[in-house]
C-alpha cells in the first residue's frame, strides 16, 4: 500500500505582474493556462515568454513553416487565457543549452516586463515516474531560476543596459515551476479548467502532428488537475514548485 501524497498549500496570489518563460509553445497549455486564466480573470498581467517557436516540433513540416504556425497558434492559444503579450525569443527548437547565452536571452525579458512572479515548466528529470523530461524543458527551467537573479544584477549582462536601456530588476517574488513532481502549492483551477481546455485545443497542428489517436484535450488535462485539486481539496487544481527568491525565504 502507497502513502497517499501530501496535501499541497495554495498560491501566494498578493501580486499584480507575472512573466512566464517556457521552451515551447504548448508548454504552458499542457498544465498550466488554467492557472493563467483564473489570473487574468482577477484583473492581474500576464505576459508570454517562448524561448523557442516550436519549429522543430512537427516531423512533417519544415522547421520555417512550423515556426510561423506553431507562433500563431500560441498567440491564439494565450488570447483565450486573457494574455495579450507573447514573445518569441527565437532560439533553436530541441538542442537548447544550460548556459551564459540562456541565461542572458532570459534576463532580458525580465528586465523588461519586470514580473513580480515568474512561471516556468517542470525541470526535473521525469514528470513523476518513468517518464522522462525533455531537455529544452530542463534547460529552460534551471537557466530561468538562474536568470532572474542575474536580472537584478546591473553588472551581469551589462550591455543589456548600456545598449537595450534595461535597467536591471531584482523585484520577482518567487519562480513557480508548473507541473513539477516535487510541488509544494497549487492553485484552484476549477472555475477556469474550460478555458484551459480551449486553449490547449488551439494547438490544432502540433497536436495533430503527435499522432496520438483519440487525444482528447479535456480528458487529458481533467486527469491531472482532479488528482492534483484531491490534494487542494478542490474540484480541479495546477500544482507549482515554489522556489522563493528573497534571502532566508
Amino acid at each position: 500500500m502507497t502513502d497517499a501524497p501530501p496535501p499541497l498549500t495554495p498560491l501566494d496570489e498578493d501580486w499584480e505582474r507575472m512573466l512566464c518563460v517556457v521552451a515551447h509553445p504548448d508548454d504552458m497549455e499542457f498544465g498550466a493556462a488554467a492557472a493563467v486564466a483564473r489570473w487574468t480573470g482577477q484583473g492581474k498581467t500576464v505576459a508570454y515568454c517562448m524561448v523557442t517557436s516550436g519549429e522543430a516540433g512537427i516531423d512533417g513540416m519544415h522547421p520555417d513553416q512550423c515556426r510561423e504556425v506553431r507562433e500563431a497558434e500560441q498567440v491564439e492559444s494565450a488570447r483565450i487565457v486573457g494574455v495579450d503579450v507573447v514573445d518569441f525569443l527565437h532560439l533553436p527548437d530541441g538542442v537548447l543549452e544550460y548556459g551564459v547565452p540562456l541565461r542572458r536571452a532570459i534576463a532580458g525579458s525580465v528586465r523588461r516586463h519586470r514580473p513580480d512572479v515568474v512561471v516556468t515548466n517542470n525541470f526535473r528529470d521525469t514528470w513523476g515516474g518513468r517518464n522522462l523530461n525533455q531537455a529544452d524543458h530542463i534547460a529552460t527551467g534551471k537557466a530561468t531560476l538562474d536568470a532572474v537573479r542575474d536580472a537584478g544584477n546591473r553588472w551581469v549582462f551589462r550591455e543589456q543596459l548600456e545598449q537595450d536601456g534595461l535597467e536591471p530588476w531584482g523585484g520577482v517574488k518567487a519562480v513557480w515551476a508548473a507541473s513539477s513532481p516535487q510541488s509544494d502549492s497549487a492553485v484552484d483551477i476549477t472555475d477556469t479548467f474550460d478555458a484551459g481546455v480551449e486553449s490547449l485545443k488551439a494547438h490544432t497542428a502540433y497536436i495533430d502532428g503527435l499522432g496520438w489517436e483519440h487525444f482528447d484535450p479535456a480528458e487529458f488535462l481533467e486527469g491531472i488537475s482532479r488528482a492534483t485539486g484531491q490534494r487542494l481539496g478542490v474540484a480541479h487544481a495546477t500544482a507549482f514548485e515554489v522556489f522563493p527568491m528573497g534571502w532566508g525565504e
